[in-house]
């Protein structure tokens, strides 16, 4: 194999078709959007006006719930629900699962901030089941479900699954809240509209950088008194800037041009990790995606891997990834979501390009 001093990030940077997500985060995912909008325009004011609050309508909307509040990030938007849980019932304990968010990627924020226990559900390697929420022997004011779970490979259970898990936090008085960063793009393989799938949670939380590509911001929705009380806390938290409207705007953008593409999306990710799982020493998690995401393994170690999809991406202008994970034993591994660019590739290139890939690791992998 040709030798090379190009890292993995910068052959992914300069080869010709990148074939994840929806392109890379420059200014212009910003300037897209101005270049649409009247500048007379008046922006939000501390979280008030036409501008925020019509969205808000629209994606309260959408997701079925009464209201809906804006925020400047999901990490804000979630403490806050699960602290209003608590408050309410007078139980600081939530339960979630072990690769949640808030439990390996916010510093412990909603028990520094909010001293909020975590009572962590199921094997890191596995989702959630009724059979662990009936097995809780502590009481809790909320339970959060993520979908899909992203830590896992975007896994997801059974939509009946979930409606039993919803019918059970009902009967016991716990309040069920979604961490649904990536609920648009599972809406294909449930056949269900976010609206009903948000109906089996009493809130629920939406990201729009992830599969909508904007810049950053998230949606809280829920009931109208509950949603009041979380812009108390948006305001405690910092949040209410005097103006929201690059996020709003772009959210809003983005929303409206690729709400309608998460089934090709979905599509485009099960045509991929097909191909992927036909390479030798590659295997997909799911083997058969459930959403636009999922990870990719390989049965050799980062520093024998880079170098193959360094080589892939110059002599074929197709790059797949920009990093890889260790992980355990001698292997490695990234998170591939479809977007816009996937279907920038042409399809001929594209197989070429991982036929050579499984030729390369059929010398390396025994």
């Amino acid at each position: 194999m040709e030798d090379t001093t190009l890292t993995l990030a910068e052959a992914f940077s300069q080869a010709d078709f990148i074939v994840g997500g929806h392109g890379s985060r420059r200014v212009k995912v910003l300037q897209n959007v101005l270049d649409q909008i009247d500048g007379e325009l008046f922006s939000d004011h501390y979280g008030n006006g036409p501008l925020i609050e019509e969205f808000q309508q629209q994606m309260a909307d959408v997701l079925g719930k009464e209201s809906a509040v804006f925020f400047p990030s999901g990490t804000m938007a979630q403490q806050i629900a699960l602290r209003i849980w608590c408050d309410r019932k007078g139980v600081k304990r939530v339960a979630y699962h072990p690769l949640c968010h808030l439990e390996i990627h916010e510093e412990d924020g909603l028990k520094e901030l909010h001293q909020i226990e975590s009572l962590l559900l199921a094997d890191k390697d596995r989702l959630i089941r009724l059979e662990d929420v009936q097995a809780l022997d502590q009481d809790i004011a909320c339970l959060l479900l993520e979908l899909p779970q992203r830590e896992i490979g975007g896994q997801l259970p059974a939509y009946e699954e979930l409606e039993a898990i919803s019918a059970y936090c009902r009967e016991r008085g716990i309040k069920l809240h979604l961490d649904g960063a990536r609920l648009f793009e599972i809406t294909p393989y449930y056949e269900k509209t976010p609206a009903e799938i948000c109906s089996l949670f009493d809130t629920v939380y939406v990201s729009f950088y992830k599969g909508i590509g904007g810049i950053a911001g998230a949606i809280l929705a829920g009931d109208p008194d509950v949603m009041q009380e979380s812009k108390v806390w948006k305001r405690r938290h910092g949040g209410d800037l005097i103006g929201l409207y690059p996020y709003i705007l772009s959210s809003q953008y983005y929303f409206n041009e690729r709400i309608g593409k998460m089934e090709l999306y979905y599509e485009q990710a099960q045509e991929l990790a097909s191909l992927l799982n036909a390479c030798h020493g590659i295997h997909t998690l799911p083997e058969v995606p459930v959403s636009n995401m999922f990870h990719v393994h390989f049965a050799l170690a980062a520093d024998e891997v880079e170098p193959i999809l360094v080589q892939m991406a110059k002599q074929h202008d197709i790059a797949i990834t920009s990093y890889l994970n260790k992980t355990s034993g001698n292997s490695c591994s990234f998170e591939y979501s479809a977007g816009d660019r996937y279907g920038q590739a042409p399809q001929d290139k594209l197989r070429a390009a991982l036929e050579w890939l499984d030729q390369e690791l059929r010398k390396q992998v025994r």
